[in-house]
């Protein structure tokens, strides 16, 4: 109990600040005098909600690889599986028309099942073998939705997709006839909510039976099994849990888009954007994986921008192939995780367990730690 109280004591301190200004950030113009008395420049940019969308992403396979020790490279075709669901059930172009709440419940089934549907005969296979079998799968998913025009509208996108929808309330703070605005303050506080919900969850679930069941899955499959757990099951809910919780993040991408997009958006480049955020923040932490997709997603989308001026206006030539940060964006990503790999190969908030394992022990303890070195 006492160990418990102290757990969520150490979350409710910078997480909860982290949460109370995103919830008041866009609240702030309606306080006339803190509007008056500081000038900034408080508005919503779709950006902040991709922030919160590839969270979700990058806590979906904080689940698999974090958790369960899975070393899959295709969660960003689940990512497609729900974006397209999500199209799929509220465009126009079929009968369905489940609307957005509706497609917040479908893509995450869909995607789950997907997951069971490729787990099932794949997750024999443990590290670099799944990861290899993965990467295809969501090739192949890619290759197949990009040709099947006549499903998914091919490079367009099945669009419109079904806007979330609007309280009354926040049409009148938006501002009269500024649809645009009163949808975007509703899709920011959702994702939020979402990421916030998914975030409970499996903090909660680290401490109960199954997520015990997934470490020790991670730590020494052939030790779990001989406790008498099913490694099979057990990565296997791992997987489709996963696989749901990025299904549920494409749905919010289609729906914070208004189209499925280009089916070739969900490439493998997502895949390892997602991992990527999961190695700089911490493997098998939901505060590193957080804080990863916060750096890097949040660098990618507002800072771009300003980096290309800065390139440009060193270049002195802005029209030249190299004077742009999309010509080197890959780079950077991967000098950050050489260097993260090479200096801190734990990441920034890593669980306790995952930084003990990539250290070495303190001098004088290494036969006590492994009683085996005695026989």
């Amino acid at each position: 109990m006492a160990f418990a109280q102290k757990t969520w004591r150490k979350w409710l301190t910078l997480e909860s600040g982290l949460l109370l200004f995103a919830l008041v950030y866009p609240l702030v113009p309606l306080i006339d005098i803190a509007a008056d008395a500081v000038d900034l420049p408080i508005h919503l940019d779709q950006r902040l909600v991709t922030i919160f969308i590839y969270g979700l992403l990058v806590v979906a396979l904080n689940v698999q690889v974090g958790y369960a020790g899975l070393l899959q490279l295709g969660v960003a075709a689940f990512f497609g599986i729900g974006a397209m669901t999500t199209g799929v059930v509220t465009v126009d172009k079929y009968p369905f028309h489940f609307g957005f709440w509706g497609a917040l419940l479908a893509a995450p089934l869909v995607a789950a099942l997907a997951g069971l549907f490729i787990g099932a005969p794949t997750l024999r296979l443990r590290g670099d073998y799944l990861a290899i079998v993965t990467l295809g799968f969501g090739e192949v998913l890619r290759t197949v939705l990009v040709n099947l025009e006549n499903i998914t509208d091919g490079p367009r996108g099945l669009n419109p997709v079904a806007e979330a929808w609007v309280p009354s309330f926040v049409r009148q703070y938006a501002g009269a006839g500024d649809d645009s605005e009163a949808t975007l303050l509703v899709m920011y506080y959702v994702s939020l909510l979402i990421l916030v919900s998914a975030v409970v969850v499996l903090h909660v679930l680290e401490r109960t039976r199954i997520g015990r069941a997934f470490v020790a899955m991670r730590e020494d499959e052939l030790a779990a099994s001989c406790m008498g757990l099913d490694p099979g099951r057990i990565k296997l809910a791992a997987f489709a849990g996963g696989a749901a919780l990025a299904g549920l993040a494409g749905a919010l991408y289609a729906t914070n888009l208004t189209t499925t997009a280009d089916p070739a958006n969900y490439d493998f480049n997502n895949a390892i954007m997602a991992l990527c955020c999961l190695i700089l923040g911490g493997l098998g932490s939901l505060r590193g994986a957080l804080l990863g997709a916060a750096l890097l997603i949040g660098f990618d989308n507002v800072l771009s921008p300003l980096l290309d001026k800065g390139i440009q206006a060193l270049a002195g030539d802005a029209q030249h192939p190299l004077a742009r940060y999309s010509a080197w964006r890959w780079f950077v990503f991967g000098a950050a995780l050489i260097a993260m790999m090479r200096l801190r190969p734990e990441g920034l908030f890593p669980a306790k367990r995952v930084a003990a394992e990539l250290h070495d022990p303190p001098p004088g303890t290494a036969d006590i730690a492994d009683p085996r070195q005695s026989t």
